[in-house]
């Protein structure tokens, strides 16, 4: 059986993406509640703005979540149908 190294690559980078504890948080909670903002994350994460955006950013960058623009707000979901799984199965 020949393995295929990129999906290999392709599935590390998604875990690593998920392995700290901040963006497990997020990912989990996104999967619950449904989209969500910023703020609302803020609010329950009790985290500042600004780390909760570096994250969210580690997250749209590896291919798990996505942002849809609505007035002046930004509402992620997660669109990777591996992660959900994986937290799925975590929790």
């Amino acid at each position: 059986m020949k393995v295929d190294m990129n999906i290999l690559e392709e599935k590390a980078e998604i875990l690593k993406a998920i392995a700290h504890p901040l963006r497990l948080c997020i990912v989990k909670g996104l999967i619950e509640k449904g989209e969500n903002n910023v703020s609302y994350m803020q609010n329950c994460l009790e985290t500042p703005q600004s780390t909760i955006s570096q994250h969210l950013a580690k997250l749209k960058a590896a291919g798990i979540i996505d942002g849809e623009r609505k007035g002046t707000e930004v509402y992620y979901k997660v669109i990777n149908e591996d992660v959900k799984k994986i937290v799925r199965d975590l929790f």
